[in-house]
């Protein structure tokens, strides 16, 4: 904390619009072409356009909930926008690439949501990277086209990029992907590596899994 006169203030924080995600969470390094917004939304990446081309990627607690203070989770993901102009075999279309994960620390709805947050350092995975590594690379064997989709997805040479891209479009709950992308690099890794074994075994055996997040 840092002492201005009478009033304390925390360091290291920074402003950001916010867009909320009703059922997607984006995690660093890796992208999201953003879907059809609501007007907060709509609002946020405006701002955004205007100041940096910077915002925080909320999700929702409730898929099915409004965008509202109390609907949204508290740990985000920074990140930057790009504009990607129409082709002949495409339209025009909004991409956001996940940087790092941001605390929440005061939040303010007006016409958008606007969030002061504190940046949140993933640590270093150690060990658990490559079972986790190994985990995906089970999962991928067979999926080509998957593995071209999450490729395209990668933001990042770094070795986490994998990890945080299989947290993103692994089949499971929106609220046990926030808690992926709540968890630091280690647990991430332990957890996505449990998760991956769990759909193989679902696949071999025909069985729902159970996956301890």
């Amino acid at each position: 904390m840092e002492q201005q006169g009478t009033v304390m203030v925390k360091a290291a924080t920074s402003l950001l619009p916010v867009v909320p995600l009703a059922d997607l969470c984006l995690f660093p390094e890796a992208s999201l072409t953003l879907p059809p917004l609501r007007p907060a939304g709509a609002q946020a990446l405006a701002m955004a356009r205007r100041s940096g081309r910077r915002l925080l990627a909320l999700a929702h607690r409730d898929p099915a909930g409004e965008p509202t203070i109390g609907n949204l989770s508290e740990i985000g993901t920074v990140a930057h926008v790009s504009y990607v102009p129409a082709t002949e075999d495409s339209p025009a279309k909004v991409e956001i690439d996940g940087l790092h994960r941001a605390n929440v620390v005061t939040l303010i709805h007006g016409s958008a949501f606007v969030a002061e947050v504190d940046a949140i350092d993933d640590g270093d995975p150690g060990d658990e990277w490559g079972s986790a590594v190994e985990a995906l690379a089970r999962y991928l064997h067979g999926r080509a086209e998957l593995r071209a989709f999450l490729e395209g997805q990668r933001r990042s040479s770094e070795p986490m990029a994998w990890v945080n891209l299989a947290c993103q479009h692994l089949p499971i709950a929106l609220s046990a992907r926030q808690k992926l992308l709540e968890s630091d690099a280690t647990a991430r890794c332990r957890k996505i590596s449990r998760g991956l074994d769990a759909l193989l075994r679902k696949e071999h055996t025909g069985k729902v899994p159970k996956v301890k997040l």
